[in-house]
């Protein structure tokens, strides 16, 4: 069965982090996913917009649920912080009457209304909840066995959790489930549930750096080969600014950072040049010669197959 959704790519996955958006395309007809992109769809208004003129962000998100409920097909988004903000701003589209149609009136300009009928959903809700983490297991036919990998959730996936309703933002689930669907095992540490700093670097840099350095240094200690995160903010934290944050806790990582299409398209053995693993800062190689070394004949993981 194909499940069909409106994608939301958001600004990142078409900007600063194309190989999200490059890595997402490429997994989605083996996970049964089809999707018409939002082509015209705008940005979600996180960080800066929502602050200055909240009203002008939920207009914003508004005609984006438009589209998406003109062509009948719920919301799909790549990007974590894109699912909080999103989230946010339908849950008051849908619960004030009022607002909505006061948002509509904006709206009608380009012949676009917004009823209330749209759910957003990040991928990661996807992969768990509709495509089942027994398809994706399936379909993992080069499993990353022998890889211990360290899930990164971020803050906007997770909270406001009464309102997400999708994981424990305290113990979450999700991503330890589809890191060990893929054949891979997860690594255990506070981290994974705390900010990566990315809201905080233009305003406090040591502060941001820390906190980044603390996540990084806590995975790295536990073992971690690499990491693992469904936001592109958190992505470019932890690769981006790595070097710089092991600096400020005196320390030296060299962790791959995994986008989450990554991962799964890895299991499933598309190409890493086809998931733009090249375009990262922190070399993913030491990562996929591991990879690579288990699915030889006559590796454990092999002769378990």
């Amino acid at each position: 069965m194909t499940l069909k959704y409106a994608f939301y790519p958001g600004c990142a996955a078409k900007g600063a982090t194309p190989e999200l958006y490059q890595s997402t395309m490429a997994i989605l007809a083996h996970l049964g996913l089809e999707v018409v992109e939002l082509e015209a769809a705008s940005c979600c208004g996180a960080g800066v917009l929502t602050e200055k003129d909240p009203e002008v962000a939920l207009t914003l998100n508004a005609r984006t649920f438009a589209q998406a409920e003109r062509l009948g097909l719920d919301v799909m988004t790549i990007c974590g912080t894109c699912q909080g903000v999103m989230a946010q701003a339908n849950k008051r589209l849908q619960d004030d009457p009022e607002l909505r149609q006061r948002v509509n009136r904006l709206l009608q300009e380009e012949g676009l209304t917004y009823e209330g009928r749209v759910q957003v959903k990040h991928l990661l809700w996807i992969v768990v909840k509709e495509v089942g983490l027994k398809r994706l297991a399936e379909r993992s036919q080069f499993p990353l066995a022998d890889i211990r990998i360290a899930p990164f959730y971020g803050c906007y996936i997770l909270r406001p959790s009464w309102l997400l309703g999708f994981d424990d933002p305290e113990h979450p689930t999700s991503l330890e489930k589809v890191i060990r669907a893929v054949g891979a095992e997860p690594v255990m540490y506070s981290g994974r549930t705390k900010c990566c700093g990315f809201p905080v670097i233009l305003e406090r840099e040591a502060v941001a750096l820390a906190m980044n350095g603390n996540n990084l240094k806590e995975a790295k200690e536990e073992g971690a080969d690499c990491l693992v995160t469904p936001c592109p903010l958190c992505h470019m934290s932890l690769d981006i600014y790595q070097e710089r944050a092991g600096h400020a806790v005196r320390a030296n990582f060299n962790l791959p950072i995994l986008h989450l299409p990554q991962l799964i398209g890895l299991a499933m053995g598309i190409p890493a040049q086809q998931l733009g693993t090249a375009r990262h800062l922190i070399p993913v190689e030491s990562l996929l010669t591991k990879h690579r070394r288990t699915q030889q004949p006559g590796s454990q993981s092999a002769q378990s197959e």
